[in-house]
């Protein structure tokens, strides 16, 4: 059976675009407009679904793409394990829901109570402002958007980080390898977060180069560390969807071919506070500066 087909959204700095009208004006051919691009680490199916984009629209007489075109990818296979139960080397996950397309799931124990109290402890004396990878210069920065805090453990920093990056990995269908570290949020109340996405826009030359190394983002696991006593939800605006936090429990979702429907945000929080614990997977190895 052939796979599906799924569109996507996939931006670009408006500096790019300007760049290849221009030298398809002036007469260069558009693969050779592809190798360059390829050359200053952009993705090859990024570069050529924008260079044919502009293609395409000079030919019918349409105005350029301004920062985003449409990209038709065959959709991938899900790496979350199907069934209800989802088994690692030391704990039977339980997957309370899920949908695809692409695919979202609400899980059931995947960390213990004193596994989430030790997080939070480890975290709490390095906390900082949260930031955000900005799109035009790829640097993490503070940023209105997010009013949390947080800090990354390192791979393996401990025992307990160890145990819990091979879970999770096993979780997420592929190989320890490909994680970043650990991500730790605190958020009082009132805190939260704007409707964002995790994978990386590669229009800038940090975000290329990272994507280089070791591949675009492809999925993220947002485990909950405390339940909340108000607000807190995680919200998927374009999907309707609103996951409550509660201790031990995650949401897991997959946003291969960077589709836009993995927007999503912190509501704020209204009583209490919020901790959670975020593990992203890369296509290749995660290889940081």
């Amino acid at each position: 059976m052939t796979a599906p087909l799924m569109t996507s959204q996939l931006r670009f700095a408006p500096a790019l675009g300007e760049w290849v009208a221009q030298h398809l004006a002036q007469g260069q051919a558009p693969s050779a407009l592809v190798d360059a691009m390829r050359e200053r680490q952009v993705a090859p199916a990024a570069a050529q679904a924008i260079v044919d984009a502009f293609v395409q629209a000079r030919e019918r007489g349409l105005p350029f793409p301004v920062d985003t075109v449409a990209v038709d990818t065959v959709a991938p296979a899900a790496r979350l394990a199907e069934g209800p139960v989802v088994e690692t080397h030391d704990r039977r996950i339980r997957v309370a829901m899920r949908t695809d397309a692409p695919l979202l799931a609400v899980l059931q124990d995947v960390l213990d109570a004193a596994e989430c109290e030790a997080l939070i402890a480890l975290a709490r004396p390095r906390l900082k402002p949260s930031t955000l990878v900005d799109p035009m210069s790829g640097r993490d920065v503070a940023s209105g958007l997010r009013s949390s805090l947080g800090m990354f453990f390192r791979p393996a920093e401990t025992p307990l980080i160890a145990r819990l990056d091979r879970r999770l990995a096993e979780l997420m269908g592929l190989p320890v390898s490909h994680g970043e570290g650990l991500q730790l949020l605190h958020y009082p109340v009132g805190a939260g977060s704007a409707p964002h996405f995790d994978f990386l826009q590669p229009s800038n030359d940090a975000n290329r180069a990272s994507i280089a190394r070791s591949g675009q983002r492809i999925s993220t696991l947002v485990c909950y560390l405390n339940d909340v006593a108000g607000g807190g939800e995680t919200d998927f605006p374009q999907r309707s969807w609103q996951v409550t936090p509660q201790c031990g429990n995650a949401v897991y979702f997959e946003y291969d071919g960077l589709d836009e429907r993995s927007l999503h945000a912190s509501r704020p929080v209204l009583a209490g506070e919020k901790w959670v614990a975020t593990k992203w997977m890369r296509e290749r190895p995660f290889v940081s500066l």
